[in-house]
């Protein structure tokens, strides 16, 4: 990864922030991949946004590896991106091929040449609703510089998500948005129960909820309210 210009870091945050409207929202954050890029020198990146299932999808790639990445994220429910989102923390992993943390993440990712990978957590309100990540196709131990520098850079993603929940004008992309912030105070109380009662990391609850959401094809938010009143997830989905 090169060095971090400051200055060109500054400038950049401000040309982009200026384009962060309603009317061009997946315009802006694709071009928000891009530059992030060209300035950190990365071998690409990519943002993913939680959907009515609190799942984070892919929305905005630089190229093919880095498309690849998130949907197979979101797919196993493992990587340093599925963990941003859930922990509201940035996630590094030097080479994400042998990290023990994410197996099945390791097995599918390892044809594709990603290396390693940075997940910032994207919030609104203070609350995550997905992730920019970026990746480099060789190990990489990632400086407390860089965690810094990339998470001004995910302010432009808030500032193009705050404009768009603001002027209603987004479409699917904004009520999935609108949804994951309506239900986020339940979602995390329905994470912190299970951690408590299967002694679960967060992660493997927020995994276990989730699955319970598609399983019984109800909205993640719907199953952690079920959860809370009842003690039980919906149709005995990982239930004691």
């Amino acid at each position: 990864m090169s060095v971090i210009d400051p200055q060109a870091l500054t400038t950049s945050l401000q040309r982009l922030a200026g384009r962060g409207t309603a009317d061009e929202l997946l315009p802006t954050l694709r071009a928000v991949v891009d530059a992030c890029v060209d300035l950190f020198g990365v071998s690409g990146a990519g943002i993913m946004l939680a959907d009515e299932q609190n799942m984070t999808r892919y929305v905005a790639a630089s190229d093919g590896p880095g498309r690849i990445l998130e949907i197979v994220e979101s797919e196993t429910g493992q990587g340093p991106c599925t963990q941003a989102f859930v922990t509201n923390q940035i996630v590094p992993s030097s080479d994400v091929t042998t990290d023990s943390r994410w197996p099945r993440l390791a097995t599918l990712i390892r044809p594709h040449g990603v290396r390693a990978v940075l997940g910032v957590p994207i919030a609104l309100g203070g609350a995550p609703v997905g992730t920019l990540d970026v990746y480099l196709t060789e190990p990489h131990e990632w400086t407390s510089g860089e965690h810094a520098a990339l998470s001004r850079y995910g302010d432009v993603v808030e500032a193009a998500l705050a404009a768009s929940l603001s002027a209603h004008r987004a479409g699917e992309l904004a009520e999935q948005l609108q949804y994951a912030l309506d239900y986020r105070v339940v979602i995390e109380r329905g994470i912190g129960y299970l951690m408590a009662r299967d002694h679960l990391d967060e992660v493997s609850a927020f995994n276990q909820l989730r699955r319970a959401a598609r399983n019984s094809q109800r909205k993640v938010g719907d199953v952690a309210e079920h959860l809370l009143a009842t003690g039980d997830l919906p149709g005995g989905q990982g239930n004691r």
